[in-house]
């Protein structure tokens, strides 16, 4: 049995000897290798091409008017959007080197940004309580932008809430024992001035009850009672309180 394994052994040794030059001589056999597409007529990948930059010196003048100045410096059009509403507005003279819409409109935005102050209600104590408003105007498109994007005018600072009016009365008469009225209107109206208040309140004087009867908003009233403390600062202690006690204020 021995004999026969040994053999046969041999026999496969010799078989696989003799078949080794021949495996060896010949090169070995490769996958075939898929040739790399050519690049010449390859579309490149998607991406946002760069937005021309140009300089721009712009007096100043409306949102169309700034549409055509940009139109003109850059050499391209511009689309964009202007609401009849702000059609006339006055935009501020804009000087730019090296820009371009998007960096130009983000300063003009910025540039216009206010933060105002007004009442929004009322205390518990009845002292009004004060919000603060946020607003500003500009260019604005969707998503990133391109040289076909549309650009659109909006003017939040239009959005101010509308302040209601409210009426009061002031008791004059402990005043006119030093003071014309003319004296203390003129005071009123001075501090409006010098606050620059393009809208102040209207005052009148009824001559009959002495009362002087002002409508506006509750906020800049307030400087009416300022002027009126003021005013019985320069009387004797005893009537300053007896004008503090008339000249109490009604509202309607």
């Amino acid at each position: 049995m021995k004999r026969i394994d040994i053999a046969l052994y041999f026999a496969l040794l010799s078989g696989a000897l003799l078949a080794l030059p021949s495996a060896c001589g010949q090169p070995a056999q490769q996958r075939p290798q898929t040739a790399p597409a050519s690049t010449e007529n390859a579309a490149p990948p998607p991406r946002n091409p760069d937005l021309v930059k140009f300089d721009l010196d712009f007096p100043g003048g409306t949102p169309k008017q700034l549409v055509e100045a940009i139109e003109k410096s850059s050499g391209q059009p511009l689309n964009a959007v202007i609401p009849d509403p702000y059609a006339d507005l006055k935009l501020p003279p804009l000087k730019m080197n090296r820009v371009n819409v998007a960096g130009l409109f983000e300063a003009l935005q910025l540039a216009s940004a206010e933060h105002m102050q007004y009442i929004s209600g009322r205390s518990p104590g009845g002292g009004p309580q004060y919000s603060v408003f946020n607003g500003s105007s500009g260019f604005k498109t969707q998503g990133t932008p391109k040289p076909d994007s549309v650009w659109y005018f909006f003017n939040d600072r239009m959005k101010l809430p509308e302040q209601p009016k409210v009426c009061r009365f002031y008791q004059l008469s402990p005043y006119l024992e030093t003071y014309k009225v003319e004296d203390v209107t003129t005071a009123i109206q001075t501090g409006w001035k010098m606050l620059g208040e393009t809208n102040p309140p209207t005052i009148n004087f009824h001559k009959d009850t002495k009362l002087l009867i002002a409508v506006g908003e509750e906020a800049k009233l307030q400087l009416i009672d300022s002027v009126l403390s003021q005013l019985s600062m320069g009387k004797p202690a005893a009537q300053r309180e007896s004008t503090a006690a008339k000249g109490t204020t009604s509202k309607q």
